[in-house]
């Protein structure tokens, strides 16, 4: 089939290409069936499935889980639930101290006998779904953005559904576009995103909350905004400005932002959308009102981050070379989040503004830099 020749011929090159902190690839191509697949009851659908009332902590599966935040929920989740309860998945060979740290093992979303086999023999209960491609990326390469976010995510769906799993995929601003209400962006409102990423993340949010009312699919989704987190390289992402400061100012104190110094975007700390994941995760179901809800921490420009990091660092010099591709998908994305829902429903609270975010950013990548350069 010369689709299927043609996405195989992307992933090699994908493969071939040199390797960069962005979300994992995944690159087997399953032949695809345009019948839809068993979800219900059947004689093997089951069996498997344990109740929390049978087990004292659910038993979890991460896919993607070398990317920006698969290792740190896993490092959350096993201090909450036990390390051997926490099993991190991905097709890239992970660093020793991440292999070290607990179970990890071999997982390709595309090849769903493969996703089926670990769900079953593992007795898994919670599935968290991080393997994508993201906005930058996906828009270089929308063949492989639309087989591992779209075909990847219904081989999820189905064997969640399946298997009576507990869902988490994260969604992203990325899923709303330039008609869109932007200033605050509301939890229900016109989506009409303008990259693959986006487009996919529309897809999944829909996709779930379908699969939660036709086969009862626990299918749970944030909209997480631009995640910044200090022990992960840039992933592709647009709103990976805001982590590339950091780095740049603690090693050259020169930096150049490849958006507009007024373009506003919301943000958060990693510990905080960590942490907003296994809340939403633990939270009754009985308190949930919808299926995907937004979060919000903080809302920044490039100009005001600057001006925060210089406060910390004044030697800064911070320069501006426009990509028009980021510029006008930032442009397209929401200026602030309505995180309303969240925080009535279950809680929802932020820790870090923009102050914290700053010191404790540059307290760890410069302790970091100060070990590396003592070595």
């Amino acid at each position: 089939m010369p689709v299927f020749r043609a996405l195989s011929n992307v992933a090699k090159q994908a493969l071939l290409a040199p390797a960069c902190g962005c979300q994992p690839l995944t690159v087997a191509i399953r032949n695809i069936s345009f019948s839809p697949r068993q979800v219900t009851s059947g004689s093997d659908a089951s069996f498997h499935s344990v109740s929390f009332s049978e087990t004292d902590h659910p038993k979890v599966l991460i896919t993607g889980g070398l990317g920006q935040l698969g290792v740190g929920l896993a490092k959350l989740l096993r201090k909450r639930f036990g390390k051997n309860n926490v099993i991190l998945s991905d097709i890239r060979k992970p660093p020793s101290n991440v292999f070290h740290s607990g179970p990890f093992i071999y997982s390709d979303i595309l090849d769903y006998k493969n996703l089926r086999e670990i769900v079953v023999n593992n007795r898994i209960t919670w599935l968290v779904h991080y393997s994508a491609l993201l906005s930058a990326v996906g828009e270089a390469n929308v063949a492989l953005a639309r087989a591992v976010n779209i075909t990847g995510l219904h081989n999820i769906l189905d064997i969640a559904a399946e298997h009576g799993l507990r869902l988490f995929v994260p969604s992203t601003i990325g899923a709303f576009g330039p008609t869109s209400p932007r200033n605050p962006t509301p939890d229900l409102c016109v989506q009409r995103p303008r990259t693959i990423y986006g487009v996919s993340k529309v897809h999944a949010e829909l996709m779930g909350e379908y699969y939660h009312h036709r086969y009862g699919l626990d299918f749970r989704c944030l909209r997480y905004p631009g995640i910044i987190s200090a022990d992960s390289q840039p992933g592709g992402g647009t709103t990976d400005y805001a982590v590339q400061i950091f780095h740049d100012a603690v090693k050259t104190g020169k930096f150049e932002c490849n958006l507009k110094p007024d373009t506003r975007l919301p943000m958060m700390y990693i510990d905080d959308c960590l942490r907003a994941t296994l809340e939403v995760m633990e939270a009754p179901v009985e308190s949930l009102s919808m299926r995907t809800y937004n979060i919000n921490a903080m809302s920044f420009t490039p100009e005001e981050l600057a001006n925060e990091v210089q406060k910390q660092l004044p030697d800064l010099q911070v320069t501006y070379e426009i990509d028009s591709v980021r510029q006008a998908i930032a442009d397209s994305w929401p200026m602030n989040f309505d995180d309303c829902n969240a925080r009535k429903d279950w809680g929802w609270k932020h820790d870090y503004d923009l102050p914290e975010l700053v010191q404790t950013m540059l307290d760890f990548i410069g302790s970091d830099s100060r070990i590396s350069q003592a070595n």
